[in-house]
């Protein structure tokens, strides 16, 4: 008895490698040697473990596409955003309070001015711009930047009229502002992208100081907050706490650390984020309306003191589990999901710009889930702080003003 069950298994093996090999691409049984290992080399902060497999330290791809990485400027000084215009030409925004219009070669078209003027302390300044779906007839655009208060500053959202002859913005108006102002010049956020309904998504970050981070759990406060608003700055129809006594009517989703990352997925229209978690813990989150997040409650991270945050938790019931997470920390900004057709394998890869990790991060998606994540630029030892899809080209902006075009 015992002969034929070996017989049987031993054959049927030999039958399912055999007809797989012939059947399949690749076979199964090869299909570890095509496997690279995770790309990240350092030790983890934590000793945390994921809630679910491939929710971190997924097995690592590598692009077989011959590609090239060209810098095509340099030096614009600090920038937060590089964003299409409508057109295809680059818009590049400086935290020293303008815009730039640069071609798809890196060269200076036009300086935009007229803005309102910004609080330019640590991470704050001009911030992000996006461009109005029928900006080809009414040439709007809505930016975010952090202002001054009588008592702190905020994330605060305008709009005006683009004059690219006169190089200014006409016409402009604060329609949003995230209240309350707290005295920080960290965690502004702050990302603005139009959803496929024509109104506005806004990322606001908790300032990082313990009052505000409390305040990013509270439906009462504008801090931690994804908002959802009309392009007057009115609470969008059918936000989640819309019409609900003492909530804010703007939020769309809660309990965000500091998110820099916020963008469309083209083939589900989903929105996806990114956002800073402390040491360990950055995250991939996919945003859904209503929903909680978890910061500071659960984390994948750690203090900068090596302390743990409040109790320590990784799940709890209620609170969203990010699609993944980074730990040690890539500090994640600036996200686009690539578009078009001239690098076939990167279709609707997620491109993530890194900070401290000093490199372009892949991320292979199938599914909703990361299945493979490759580092690029890593040669460049720049803190990559936005990168832009554009035709089938990337385009990454770094903290020193460096502009590269990556792409066939």
């Amino acid at each position: 008895m015992m002969f034929a069950r070996t017989l049987f298994v031993l054959t049927t093996l030999l039958l399912f490698m055999g007809t797989t090999g012939r059947a399949m691409n690749k076979p199964v049984f090869t299909a570890c040697l095509d496997t690279l290992p995770a790309v990240e080399k350092k030790a983890p902060n934590s000793d945390y473990k994921p809630a679910f497999r491939g929710q971190t330290w997924i097995s690592g791809v590598k692009t077989t596409t011959p590609y090239k990485a060209e810098k095509i400027a340099e030096k614009t000084g600090a920038p937060f955003a590089i964003v299409a215009m409508p057109d295809s030409r680059l818009m590049v925004t400086l935290k020293a309070g303008y815009m730039e219009i640069r071609d798809r070669n890196g060269a200076l078209a036009k300086k935009i001015t007229g803005f309102p003027a910004v609080d330019q302390v640590g991470q704050g300044g001009l911030l992000d711009v996006a461009f109005d779906p029928g900006y080809a007839r009414n040439k709007m655009i809505y930016w975010t930047y952090s202002e001054k208060q009588a008592q702190g500053n905020l994330t605060a959202v305008a709009k005006g009229r683009l004059n690219e002859a006169a190089g200014k913005v006409e016409d402009v108006s604060v329609i949003f502002r995230a209240t309350p102002a707290l005295n920080s010049n960290l965690h502004f956020g702050s990302r603005i992208i139009f959803d496929r309904s024509g109104n506005l998504l806004v990322a606001v970050g908790e300032r990082s100081i313990l009052e505000g981070r409390a305040q990013a759990q509270l439906l009462q406060s504008g801090l931690g907050k994804i908002f959802r608003i009309t392009t007057t700055g009115k609470p969008a129809p059918g936000n989640p706490f819309l019409n609900k006594p003492g909530l804010l009517p703007e939020i769309y989703s809660y309990g965000h650390r500091n998110p820099q990352g916020l963008e469309l997925n083209p083939a589900t229209g989903e929105i996806w984020e990114a956002e800073f978690g402390p040491r360990g813990g950055d995250e991939i989150n996919i945003i859904r309306a209503g929903r909680n997040y978890g910061w500071p409650v659960i984390t994948y991270g750690i203090e900068y003191n090596g302390s743990k945050v409040g109790t320590a938790l990784q799940q709890k019931k209620g609170m969203e589990q990010p699609v993944y997470y980074w730990d040690p920390v890539i500090s994640p900004s600036g996200i686009c999901f690539y578009r078009g057709s001239a690098i076939p394998e990167w279709k609707n890869n997620l491109f993530v710009a890194s900070l401290s990790g000093q490199h372009i991060d892949r991320l292979v998606i199938k599914n909703n889930k990361v299945v493979g994540e490759e580092r690029l630029l890593t040669d460049k030892n720049e803190r990559f702080r936005d990168i832009a899809c554009v035709n089938g080209v990337l385009y990454a902006i770094t903290d020193r003003g460096t502009i590269y075009r990556i792409g066939r």
